[in-house]
C-alpha cells in the first residue's frame, strides 16, 4: 500500500497497512454521517427562512393586529412539526452513523489484531536475539578485560564461542607436539 523502506520489516508494514485501511473507512464513515448532518442542518435552515420570509410577508400585508397575530399562529404549528422531524432524521443519522462505525470496526478489528500479534511475535524474537548478542558481547568484553595478554585462538576460545568447535585453520591439540620439554622447540637438543 505505502512504500516502506526496506528496514521496514513484513510485520510492521503489514500492521500499518491494516492501520492505514482501518483508519481510512472509519475516516470515510465519520466524514460521510458529518455531511448527511450538515445536509439536514442546511435543509432545515432554508425551511426555517422560508418559513419566516412568508410569516414577514404576511405580517407586513396585515391592516389589523389581529391578522398578524393570526398569521404567526398559524405558522407556528408547521415550524414545530418541521422541528419535530428535523429531530426525528437527526436521530435516524445519528444511530445510522453508530451502526456503520460499528460494522467498519468489526469489519478490521481481526485483521488489526493479528498483525499487531504478529508484530508483537516479531519484536519479543529480535529483541530476545539482542539481547543474547549482547550478553555475548558483554561476556568477550569481560574476559578480554579480565586477561588482557590473552590470545584470542586459545584453548577457550571454543568455550568462548559457545558452539563447542575449534576454529578452523588454528590447531589447538597439536601445539604441545610442536615444543619440547621445559617449552623448548623439539628439534634443539638439550645440553
Amino acid at each position: 500500500m505505502f512504500p516502506f523502506p526496506q528496514s521496514v520489516t513484513p510485520a510492521v508494514r503489514n500492521h500499518m497497512d491494516a492501520h492505514a485501511a482501518f483508519l481510512n473507512d472509519m475516516s470515510k464513515t465519520v466524514f460521510h454521517s458529518f455531511q448527511q448532518m450538515c445536509d439536514l442542518n442546511i435543509q432545515l435552515v432554508q425551511t426555517l427562512v422560508e418559513e419566516g420570509t412568508v410569516a414577514g410577508q404576511q405580517v407586513l400585508k396585515a391592516d389589523r393586529q389581529t391578522e398578524i397575530f393570526t398569521a404567526a399562529s398559524i405558522r407556528a404549528q408547521p415550524t414545530s412539526e418541521k422541528l419535530r422531524a428535523y429531530q426525528q432524521h437527526f436521530a435516524k443519522l445519528a444511530a445510522d452513523s453508530q451502526a456503520e462505525l460499528a460494522r467498519v470496526t468489526e469489519q478490521h478489528v481481526q485483521n488489526t489484531s493479528r498483525t499487531a500479534r504478529a508484530l508483537v511475535d516479531e519484536v519479543a524474537r529480535t529483541s530476545a536475539e539482542e539481547t543474547e548478542r549482547s550478553i555475548r558481547t558483554q561476556q568477550e568484553a569481560l574476559r578480554s578485560a579480565a586477561d588482557p595478554f590473552a590470545r584470542p585462538n586459545d584453548a577457550a576460545e571454543p568455550a568462548m564461542r559457545g558452539d563447542g568447535e575449534e576454529p578452523r585453520g588454528h590447531p589447538v591439540a597439536g601445539q604441545g607436539a610442536q615444543q619440547g620439554q621445559g617449552g623448548r622447540p623439539s628439534g634443539s637438543a638439550a645440553h
